[in-house]
C-alpha cells in the first residue's frame, strides 16, 4: 500500500479510536525522542511559580560570605586561620553538622590550625569537587565526613536535579545528614522512592534526585560570616541545626532555580529539605507515562467522536485545563511532578487528527457532490452522515424519488448558428439560472447532458413516509414553475443582446431507484439509476409530441400526479407503457397551480 493509500485508509477509517491511535504513536514517539522535553521544562517551572511556597525546613541554616564579610576580611581567598575562628565562635552554639561548601585545594600556612580546629569541632563536612579536586590530606583527616559538590544544571542553566551519590561519595548534604543522625549512606539513600531517583546509566556509580524546591533563598535563614565570628548573631542560632557555609556575595558560584537565581550554597540547602521533610520530587516511572499519553489521546478520541468542531473544541479545552489543575494538584500536595506539555500535546493531536479526518471525510463528500446539491443540502448531509457514508462512498440503497429531465427544444440547430465561443457562455448562463432553481427547491443535480439537465428529489435520504415523497414531487414541480419564471428574465436578456431564445421541454417521473456512487477509485460522482430515470428520459422528449394543453411544455406521469394533484392543475395528454409493465402510464401536462379557492 502507497503512501496515498495509507492516507486514505487512515482518513476513512471510522471507528472512534483511530485518530487517538494515531496521536498516541505520535506522542508516545515524541516523548521517546525527547522533543517534549522543552515543554515539560517549561511547565515544570510554571508549576514552582503558581504553587504556594511550602517553606524551607526551620533545621537549616546558612553562614554566608557575603559583601559584608568581604568587605571586612578582604577580597577571597582568605587566609584560613578565619574559618578556624569561625568554628571556634560555633562551640557556644554547635550545629549538628557544618558543611564547607568551599574548596581547600592548595596548601597554606594556617592548614594545620585549620585541621586542628576541624577535629576539634568534630560535626565539620569537607567539599570535594570533581576528579582531582580532593581536600588537602591534612585536612581530610581531621574531618568527621567529606561530600563532593559536583553539579550539573540543565541545557537552559536551571538546576532540577542533584547528583546526591557519585563516584562512591556522596553529596555534601547527605554526608552532612549521615554526620548528624548518625545513620548510614544506605539507610538514607533508601528512604528516597524510587520515582525520585535518576539513574542516567547503571554502568555508573550516579544517582541523581529530582528537586523539590521548597522557595526562595530569602527565606532560609542566612548569617554573615563576620556576625558569626564576632559574636553579632542570637545565642542559639545554630544549635543542632544543619548549617551550610559558602559564598552568597554577588556573581560567584550562581546557579538558578525554577523560581530566581540563587548562590550555589542554597542548592545544597534544598537537598537538605526535601531529606528532612521527606518531600522528593517524584516523577511517573517511563512505562506508565507511555501508558498515561495512549490513554488520553484514546480518551479524547472517543470522546470527541462524532461531534462538531465547537463541541471537539470544549472537550479539548476542558481536558486540557482538568489535567493542568491534575497535575497542578498533584506538585502541590503530592510530590509529584507529572508530564504537562506532553498530555495536552497528546489532546490537541488527537482533537486535530479527528478534524483532520473530518475535513478529509467532508471534502470527500463535497467531492462526490461537488455542484450537484445546495449549501444547505450539504449541510444536512454533512450531519447525517453516518447514516449513508462509508469508507469515503455513498453505498447504493434503493429509495423513492423524483427524477426530472429537462432539456432546451432545437439545441442542435441553435448550436451550429452560434461560434463556440458565444455558445458556452450562453448555455452556462441557462444551466447556471435553472441549476439555481432545482437546488433552491431541494433538488440534487444528478449530471448534466450537454444542454440537458438531470435532477433527482428525493436523495440522498431514504423517504419514511407518505408525505415525506409527496413533498419530493411539490418541490420538483416548484422548481420548474421557478424555472419558467427565471427563462423568462433569462430570454429578455438574450433578446436584448441578439442571443437566441430558449424554450425548454421537462418530464418528471416519480417511482423506486438506486442511487450511490458511481464511477472507479480515482474519479466519481453521486448518481442515480433504475428504471424511473430512464421514463423520466423517455417523457422529456414527449413535450414535442404533446403540445395542445401543455403550457409549460411540463409533462408527468400519473404516479407524480397523484402526489401534487391537490396543489396543481394537470391535463391528460396520452399514454406511456413502461417497461415490464402490462398496464400503459397516463401522462399528464402540468397547467398551473390550483388556486385556494379550489
Amino acid at each position: 500500500m502507497g503512501f496515498r493509500g495509507w492516507i486514505d485508509k487512515y482518513f476513512r477509517g471510522h471507528h472512534p479510536l483511530v485518530p487517538g491511535t494515531i496521536a498516541a504513536v505520535i506522542s508516545v514517539g515524541m516523548w521517546q525522542l525527547g522533543a517534549w522535553q522543552g515543554l515539560e521544562r517549561l511547565a515544570y517551572q510554571m508549576l514552582f511559580q503558581l504553587r504556594p511556597d511550602p517553606g524551607w525546613d526551620e533545621r537549616i541554616a546558612v553562614i554566608a560570605i557575603d559583601e559584608k564579610s568581604l568587605q571586612e576580611y578582604g577580597q577571597f581567598p582568605w587566609q584560613r586561620d578565619r574559618y578556624a575562628e569561625l568554628l571556634q565562635a560555633l562551640e557556644s552554639s554547635p550545629p549538628a553538622a557544618i558543611g564547607f561548601d568551599i574548596l581547600f585545594l592548595d596548601p597554606s600556612p594556617q592548614d594545620e590550625e585549620l585541621a586542628e580546629a576541624i577535629a576539634a569541632n568534630d560535626r565539620a563536612v569537607l567539599a570535594r569537587g570533581g576528579e582531582g579536586e580532593e581536600p588537602l590530606p591534612i585536612l581530610q583527616s581531621a574531618t568527621a565526613a567529606i561530600g563532593h559538590i559536583v553539579h550539573e544544571a540543565d541545557s537552559d542553566g536551571i538546576s532540577r536535579q542533584a547528583i546526591i551519590w557519585f563516584d562512591g561519595i556522596p553529596t555534601l548534604s547527605l554526608a552532612m545528614l549521615h554526620l548528624a543522625r548518625e545513620q548510614t549512606y544506605a539507610s538514607l539513600l533508601d528512604t528516597i522512592p524510587p520515582t525520585a531517583k535518576i539513574q542516567p546509566n547503571p554502568e555508573l556509580d550516579w544517582i541523581n534526585l529530582w528537586i523539590d524546591w521548597p522557595g526562595k533563598m530569602e527565606a532560609v535563614p542566612t548569617y554573615p560570616f563576620v556576625d558569626v565570628v564576632e559574636g553579632n548573631v542570637p545565642p542559639d542560632a545554630f544549635r543542632d541545626r544543619l548549617v551550610l557555609l559558602g559564598f552568597v556575595a554577588t556573581g560567584v558560584d550562581t546557579k538558578i532555580s525554577p523560581l530566581q537565581r540563587i548562590s550555589g550554597v542554597y542548592l545544597h540547602a534544598a537537598i537538605l529539605d526535601n531529606f528532612l521533610q521527606q518531600r522528593f520530587l517524584q516523577r511517573l516511572p517511563q512505562p506508565v507515562t507511555i501508558l498515561l499519553l495512549m490513554a488520553i489521546a484514546l480518551g479524547m478520541s472517543w470522546l470527541q467522536f462524532k461531534r462538531e468542531f465547537t463541541g471537539r473544541l470544549a472537550i479539548a479545552l476542558l481536558l486540557s485545563v482538568g489535567w493542568f489543575a491534575i497535575a497542578f494538584a498533584a506538585f502541590t500536595w503530592a510530590q509529584w511532578w507529572l508530564p504537562v506539555a506532553a498530555p495536552i500535546g497528546s489532546i490537541i493531536l488527537a482533537g486535530t487528527g479527528g478534524q483532520l479526518r473530518d475535513q478529509y471525510e467532508k471534502q470527500q463528500l463535497l467531492n462526490l457532490f461537488s455542484k450537484q446539491i445546495s449549501p444547505q443540502l450539504a449541510h444536512n448531509i454533512w450531519s447525517r452522515r453516518d447514516e449513508i457514508f462509508q469508507n469515503g462512498d455513498l453505498p447504493p440503497q434503493e429509495l423513492t424519488a423524483t427524477v426530472l429531465f429537462m432539456d432546451i427544444r432545437g439545441f442542435t440547430s441553435i448550436s451550429e448558428l452560434m461560434s463556440p465561443r458565444d455558445l458556452l457562455p450562453w448555455l452556462n448562463e441557462y444551466l447556471d439560472g435553472m441549476s439555481d432553481c432545482i437546488l433552491d427547491n431541494g433538488g440534487v443535480i444528478d449530471k448534466y447532458i450537454g444542454d440537458a439537465i438531470m435532477a433527482v428529489f428525493g436523495v440522498p435520504f431514504p423517504r419514511e413516509s407518505h408525505s415525506q415523497i409527496e413533498q419530493d414531487a411539490l418541490n420538483a414541480i416548484a422548481a420548474c414553475f421557478a424555472m419558467h419564471q427565471r427563462l423568462q428574465v433569462l430570454n429578455q436578456k438574450f433578446k436584448q443582446h441578439g442571443q437566441p431564445e430558449i424554450r425548454i421541454g421537462i418530464g418528471m417521473h416519480t417511482g423506486s431507484l438506486i442511487a450511490g456512487s458511481v464511477g472507479g477509485r480515482r474519479r466519481a460522482n453521486f448518481s442515480a439509476l433504475g428504471d424511473t430515470v430512464n421514463v423520466a428520459a423517455r417523457l422529456e422528449p414527449m413535450n414535442k409530441q404533446f403540445t395542445e394543453n401543455n403550457p409549460l411544455n411540463l409533462l408527468v406521469t400519473s404516479h407524480t400526479y397523484e402526489y401534487v394533484r391537490d396543489r396543481y392543475v394537470g391535463i391528460q395528454v396520452g399514454q406511456m407503457q413502461l417497461r415490464g409493465k402490462q398496464q400503459e402510464t397516463t401522462i399528464y401536462a402540468i397547467v398551473e397551480e390550483r388556486s385556494t379557492a379550489d
